[in-house]
């Protein structure tokens, strides 16, 4: 029996790490052993805040003024120049720095703000090229603001922001124009899901005449050029209510949801935009009060975080107590995760068997393989105050390794999202096919030599600005207790690297076949000491270059 009772006692290091991969880009043996010695209550605290951002701002010095973005690329100090490669550059030019600053945020952030701002970017997608970079800033910034917060409030945001306006063409839906694009993603994507189809144009949970009716509700919400509308709660400018373009007609809705109707308002001066408002709390407040909808939410979050694999067991003892207690919190997102992350479930402690469900059951997104590598090995990032063409650049080649693996980020293929997130029935085996797979398994090359491509030779286009020097590493990190043991030193890497401790028979592979190469372990011990002495680091860096290219290859790194 799945079981939402909370885990007792200390975490301790499997289920340490296993927390911080599922919900955090940044994985460091200090953050797991950190939390390894923590209670489940504490260290999920510890993963469900908003950290502070690094950066303030990507590419402009004020919000609201789209013309001073030639000031502030990477928030430069007042008054420091634009690198010269960033000079005369136009402002959609600028667009690859919004998708550069979201990385580095990602990759610092020790909480789960950027997994949750990318679950739900992943149902509420726009394009990085659907309006200007600025909104689609703010609409990032809108995506962090959800992320640990109201759902239903969130929801209600994502209807006045500028770029999913003009993603899904509500720009075009007005009175005497009717579009139904918003109407139908918002119910089959954002909220309540379509269910299984029980007739024409019947989805159990919405009907086509829904649809329509919720179109005439969105009409005459616009987008704003201009941003100077700024949303009170949220700081973050938005579209604007333009009663012009209202339909003010009776909107009537099926039986799906209890025969809403909303009047139509006849009288001239009644039509403004607090009116407009108004009607659209109708709508989605009815959407918010189907049960299908908690479920709808609480069914992508066990997906997303937990295993694709939903059992009648998993839908009665896990989704439907956490779509209670997310009605019960009014909506807010936290008390959910913490029922979840909290959760003997989460952990694979519900039943006698707790290897064979949770634990390792997921393939790791292109985001989650290069970044935890990233952070995991320290690998360095530049000075962003010094060199921001060069940091944007090194984000921008990061970039290119997760598309070249199947996540081009803020560019998903369709509006669905990412496949690996939602395609039924492969979900995360979406991530490991033929065309991405030499790209996940160049990823130790990329690390370890610097390059983007084996035959790109070393000119500035084929850097990744950051590299990884493994003998220095291994030597100065502190990770390995003794390196000059190589029995310790391969099992101290297994047990951070892998997310299950691997039995007898595979740790001799990884120690004699691969790291030993059926040497005697002497030979390492004698190789290590040279390498300390000397600092000629030619004998040891072979031989773990060689041992950490075996561990990334194998199939328990490509999962978590």
């Amino acid at each position: 029996m799945a079981s939402l009772n909370p885990l007792q006692g200390t975490l301790g290091h499997r289920r340490a790490a296993h927390l911080l991969r599922r919900t955090s880009f940044r994985f460091t043996k200090s953050r797991v052993d950190s939390l390894a010695a923590q209670t489940v209550n504490q260290a999920v605290a510890s993963i469900l805040q908003l950290y502070p951002l690094q950066r303030d701002q990507p590419v402009y010095d004020n919000p609201n003024d789209l013309t001073t973005h030639e000031n502030g690329v990477w928030c430069l100090p007042p008054g420091q120049p634009l690198p010269p490669s960033m000079t005369g550059i136009l402002d959609f030019q600028l667009r690859p720095f919004i998708t550069s600053w979201w990385m580095h945020e990602a990759l610092f952030d020790q909480g789960i703000s950027h997994k949750m701002a990318l679950f739900l970017h992943q149902f509420n997608q726009a394009t990085l090229n659907s309006f200007g970079n600025t909104h689609f800033f703010d609409y990032l910034q809108l995506m962090r603001w959800g992320s640990l917060g109201n759902f239903r409030a969130f929801s209600f945001k994502v209807i006045a922001d500028n770029v999913m306006l003009r993603y899904l063409n509500n720009q075009q839906n007005t009175a005497n124009n009717p579009n139904e694009n918003f109407a139908r993603e918002f119910l089959e994507l954002f909220t309540i899901g379509k269910g299984p189809q029980v007739a024409p144009g019947d989805y159990t949970n919405y009907t086509e005449d829904d649809i329509i009716a919720a179109a005439k509700v969105l009409t005459g919400v616009r987008t704003q050029i201009q941003r100077t509308q700024i949303d009170p709660d949220t700081g973050i400018p938005t579209g604007v209510y333009t009663p012009g373009q209202h339909n003010w007609t009776e909107k009537k809705f099926s039986a799906r949801f209890q025969d809403l109707t909303i009047p139509a308002v006849t009288v001239p001066a009644q039509r403004t935009a607090a009116k407009m408002v108004e009607e659209l709390n109708m709508f989605v407040n009815k959407v918010f009060e189907q049960s299908e909808t908690a479920k709808n939410l609480c069914r992508r979050l066990y997906r997303y975080f937990v295993s694709p694999k939903i059992t009648d067991e998993i839908e009665n003892d896990v989704i439907v107590p956490l779509s209670n207690t997310l009605v019960a919190a009014n909506w807010e997102i936290k008390p959910v995760l913490q029922q979840l992350f909290r959760s003997e479930h989460f952990f694979d402690a519900d039943d006698s068997d707790n290897k064979n469900e949770i634990v390792g059951g997921i393939i790791k997104s292109p985001l989650d393989l290069m970044f935890q590598a990233h952070s995991f090995f320290n690998m360095p990032v530049p000075d962003p105050n010094a060199t921001a063409d060069r940091l944007h650049l090194m984000y921008t080649r990061l970039g290119f390794l997760t598309t070249g693996a199947g996540m081009n980020l803020f560019f998903a293929s369709d509006v669905a999202g990412y496949p690996g997130f939602y395609q039924h029935p492969d979900y995360s085996r979406a991530w490991f096919n033929s065309s991405s797979i030499i790209t996940r398994y160049r990823v130790p090359f990329n690390y370890l030599t610097g390059k983007l491509n084996p035959d790109g030779g070393n000119g500035l286009g084929n850097q990744l600005f950051t590299r990884l020097d493994i003998a220095a590493w291994t030597k100065n990190s502190g990770f390995v207790t003794d390196p000059s043991d190589a029995w310790l030193l391969v099992r101290e890497f297994l047990l951070y690297l892998l997310p299950e401790e691997v039995d007898d028979q595979r740790f001799e592979y990884f120690y004699t076949n691969v790291f030993l190469d059926g040497l005697p372990a002497d030979d390492w011990t004698y190789e290590w000491q040279t390498y300390v002495q000397t600092g000629n680091d030619a004998e040891v860096r072979t031989i773990l270059e060689r041992f950490l290219k075996a561990v990334m290859y194998s199939p328990e790194y490509q999962t978590f």
